[in-house]
This record gives C-alpha cells, structure tokens and sequence, in this order.
C-alpha cells in the first residue's frame, strides 16, 4: 500500500491511502486517514478510516481478526457496513 498524498485539514494532516482492498486498521486509528481502493470490477471506493471505524467500533472489536492480527480486509467490495462511508 502507498501513501500517495498528503494535504493539511485544518490542524490535523490528511494523509490518503490507496490500497487494493477496503481495509480497517488499528495502526491508523486517529491518523484521520482517507483510504482510497479499487475493486476488481475497477469500481473506486473512498472513505475515512476514522468514521468508520467509530461507527463500527464495537464489531471490529470483537472480531477474531482484529484481536489477532489487528486489521480487517474485504479483498472483492466494501462490506454493507460501511458503504454509507463511502463515495
């Protein structure tokens, strides 16, 4: 994954991450991170890995996933979940 661009919000950077996947990591929670992905269809999704991860807190949390490598991905979309999160 790359960090590909960064541009100022505020007080607070806003770093965009382009990725392959949608991906939710503990590693970037509070970073204000813009993950940018594509699909294997080539459909573009974009969302804030914050607001997500608030909204869903309590289940990423209690995923065995999450416990145990402290990240959750979907490879083929974004999970039903999430897409009011993204654009």
């Amino acid at each position: 994954m790359k960090n590909n661009s960064k541009s100022s919000d505020s007080k607070q950077k806003v770093s965009t991450l382009t990725t392959k996947r949608f991906v939710i990591r503990k590693n970037l929670i509070g970073k204000n991170v813009t993950i940018k992905f594509t699909t294997k269809d080539n459909k573009t999704y974009t969302y804030n890995h914050d607001k997500v991860y608030s909204a869903n807190k309590e289940r990423f949390e209690n995923m065995n996933c999450f416990k145990k490598y402290k990240s959750y991905t979907a490879t083929n979309n974004v999970p039903t979940f999430a897409r009011e999160f993204t654009s």
